[in-house]
């Protein structure tokens, strides 16, 4: 298993041996004990994006691949899509938590989520520079955890659009050095524990690994990313992927699965944050 750095890494690998090369600039480091659960375990860390494996859970108020209505859809988030949301916004804040806010409210909108339920963002975080000392270059193995922002339908979406930003920009500091630890230790003792579905989603970013620079011979790529919204069987998970559309303009594009009603509502959300018609692929 890796996660996006490992991935690119060994992009990189493949395509400087393609061009004739003896070894890989970054040689590779497999030491997987680095990220192993302590003797004994101890889970020190709350961690609301994990849960007992139940199936009733998982099906009440998650979405799947099953439905029968499912769709997806891709959207562009340039330059002027972005100027939008900053507006929205008294302070300077990253482009990241802007996008991920504003994908959590239309989503949580577009779905009708009683207003006392709870909702979960999840944010992919890259971990290796987190500990002391940080994980040796090379090291290909995966080192995200995924720390999950919480709070009310009704919180999202009644207040200003800068609380769910401030949730985003907070979450992301959680993924310490104890906490993975203890994400690894709470693996080892739960057993077959999986990130919650239930009324949740998972956003990772992919802007600094992109694999569209990684050249077999042939040039660079056009697109780089997941072909589709959703991971496996979880269309809960979307990627921020860099990306040029049909105008030439650079920006980033997330696919999204949703009910057909629920996206065409997810839609016009985007439309009101943006104060203009949104841009889908």
């Amino acid at each position: 298993m890796s996660d996006a750095a490992g991935l690119v890494q060994f992009l990189n690998a493949w395509a400087e041996m393609a061009g004739g090369a003896k070894s890989p600039s970054i040689a590779p480091v497999w030491r997987r004990v680095l990220l192993m659960a302590r003797d004994p375990p101890r889970i020190t860390c709350k961690h609301h994006e994990y849960m007992e494996f139940v199936d009733t859970e998982i099906e009440e108020g998650s979405l799947t691949l099953h439905d029968d209505d499912m769709v997806l859809r891709s959207f562009f988030f340039g330059p002027s899509q972005i100027a939008s949301l900053r507006r929205l916004v008294p302070h300077y804040c990253a482009t990241f938590d802007l996008i991920t806010a504003c994908l959590w409210r239309c989503h949580t909108k577009a779905l009708k989520i009683d207003a006392d339920k709870d909702v979960r963002m999840m944010v992919a975080v890259n971990a290796r520079a987190k500990f002391n000392p940080p994980l040796p270059v090379g090291y290909y193995g995966n080192a995200i955890a995924y720390p999950a922002a919480v709070t009310t339908a009704g919180k999202l979406c009644g207040n200003p659009f800068g609380y769910a930003v401030e949730l985003i920009n907070k979450v992301k500091g959680k993924a310490t050095q104890e906490y993975m630890h203890s994400v690894a230790d709470l693996l080892a003792i739960k057993g077959r524990y999986i990130p919650r579905m239930v009324r949740s989603l998972t956003v990772s970013d992919l802007r600094g690994f992109d694999p569209r620079q990684i050249d077999f011979g042939w040039g660079h790529a056009l697109y780089a990313g997941p072909a589709q919204g959703g991971l496996g069987p979880f269309p809960g998970v979307t990627f921020i992927t860099p990306f040029k559309n049909a105008k030439g303009e650079d920006g980033l594009v997330l696919p999204i699965w949703l009910p057909t009603e629920a996206m065409n509502r997810f839609s016009k959300e985007l439309d009101g944050m943006f104060g203009f018609i949104c841009s889908s692929l």
